[in-house]
């Protein structure tokens, strides 16, 4: 099965290079398109100041974050790095979060992901739609995937969002279809093979009448009961 990471990242403001850091990193697993249930998610501590213009986009502030795990900590870095794997990662504007993913782990003397790695969906987005608005959002309402759960933006719901967007733009109905017909036949061939099945979960009707089940008893009781039938066959 082919496993990938969408991928999405909360921040202090655009450059790493001016000195703005991470401040929530959130990964779904996906096989096959289809979410695992697998996640990776943190809040960390930037060891600056919040812009009140970042603060106002995904309500996350100094306060809030102080003390939260850094991602300099090894079991932060390391753990984001085990969940990564070696899995292709996808992203909305991907150069953005990889710019800062990569200058976390510089800072922490890691190897960066490398650019080959990582699929930007923007440019999925508008290669499909172009000359539109490809933005997470306009994309959500095109595709018509609720929005209902986010008020502000945060790495989790976004990687979750991203992830339906992600399953439209490499086919949508025909690849739900597709995984649909080829997981049910997965599932057929797995209890055939066992041999065993499940009860019906709705009972076939008689075919034969009252009547004839009743001639069907009376032929049971008197002649196979006393054992005429089978001396009939030499039996």
């Amino acid at each position: 099965m082919a496993r990938e990471i969408v991928l999405d990242t909360e921040t202090t403001g655009f450059e790493p290079h001016l000195g703005h850091r991470l401040v929530e990193l959130a990964c779904l697993e996906i096989e096959d398109f289809v979410p695992t249930g697998r996640t990776f998610h943190v809040y960390i501590d930037p060891e600056r100041d919040m812009p009140p213009e970042a603060q106002r986009v995904h309500g996350l502030s100094a306060e809030f974050l102080r003390g939260k795990p850094k991602f300099a900590d090894l079991e932060i870095h390391h753990a984001f790095l085990e969940f990564v794997g070696e899995a292709p990662i996808i992203a909305h504007n991907a150069g953005f979060d990889r710019a800062f993913v990569n200058h976390e782990l510089t800072v922490c003397g890691r190897e960066i992901i490398p650019e080959h790695r990582w699929v930007d969906t923007l440019a999925l987005a508008r290669t499909r739609f172009p000359g539109m608005h490809n933005s997470l959002d306009a994309l959500c309402k095109r595709f018509k995937i609720s929005l209902a759960d986010r008020e502000k933006h945060g790495a989790l719901i976004d990687a979750r969002l991203l992830a339906a967007v992600y399953l439209e733009l490499k086919g949508g109905r025909e690849r739900r279809l597709e995984l649909t017909t080829s997981q049910a036949l997965a599932q057929a061939v797995s209890i055939a093979a066992q041999g065993a099945y499940g009860a019906r979960p709705r009972p076939l009707a008689f075919r034969s009448t009252d009547a004839e089940r009743e001639l069907h008893a009376v032929f049971i009781r008197e002649a196979v009961k006393s054992e005429t039938l089978w001396k009939k066959h030499g039996l």
